[in-house]
């Protein structure tokens, strides 16, 4: 039997492994977005902050996947359940990008700029929603898309502690010696990424200032 018509045979639970990795990843980007994107805007505003946040965030970026889920494991709700555990390992993984290109993105717009929106009067927070952010949102989405092709990847380990995934493929397939199993769950996967890369990237070009 050849790779596609093992993903014929098995393209049911193929396609039900696919929704359940685009849920973790996009559960899981979704709340690293509304954490990373404020740390990000936190840190050029208490520049203080700066090396503590951006340093946890490469710590974390340090600790290999497995490792992370079994320091995850016993903690109270969370490591009661395979999928939440796997969601807050991605969204830990994914604040690194966000971070470092919102404080990136913000801090890359023309002081020119915002001193003339100073000079018009405008507070703080007009200045950051009227004119960095909008500035900044290209470099931003860009932060978003390595995110997001980062959880794709990594969302393929959770299946080691159970999550489900496509990366439940891969690992039976190492288990059996079988390349076409390990091709069911690497080829999707694969393709997941470049698909949120692509659209991603297109979103970013649209969205970056001419």
């Amino acid at each position: 039997m050849n790779l596609w018509q093992f993903i014929l045979q098995n393209h049911t639970e193929i396609l039900e492994a696919t929704l359940q990795h685009l849920q973790l990843v996009a559960i899981s980007t979704l709340f690293a977005v509304l954490i990373g994107i404020p740390l990000g805007i936190l840190i050029t505003r208490r520049p203080v902050l700066n090396k503590p946040v951006l340093g946890a965030a490469n710590v974390i970026q340090t600790i290999p996947s497995l490792a992370l889920f079994g320091f995850l494991l016993p903690a109270p709700w969370i490591g009661a359940r395979a999928d939440r555990l796997a969601i807050l390992a991605l969204t830990l993984y994914a604040l690194l990008p966000l971070i470092r290109n919102t404080y990136t993105g913000i801090k890359g717009v023309d002081r020119a700029i915002v001193e003339a929106g100073r000079g018009m009067g405008l507070t703080d927070g007009q200045l950051l929603w009227q004119v960095e952010l909008p500035l900044a949102l290209g470099v931003i989405i860009a932060g978003v898309r390595v995110a997001t092709v980062i959880s794709v990847g990594l969302a393929t380990i959770a299946a080691a502690i159970g999550a489900g995934g496509l990366g439940e493929y891969i690992f039976r397939g190492l288990a059996m010696v079988n390349d076409q199993v390990i091709l069911a769950g690497a080829i999707p996967a694969a393709m997941l990424a470049l698909l949120a890369d692509i659209s991603l990237g297109w979103l970013e070009k649209r969205l970056s200032p001419r």
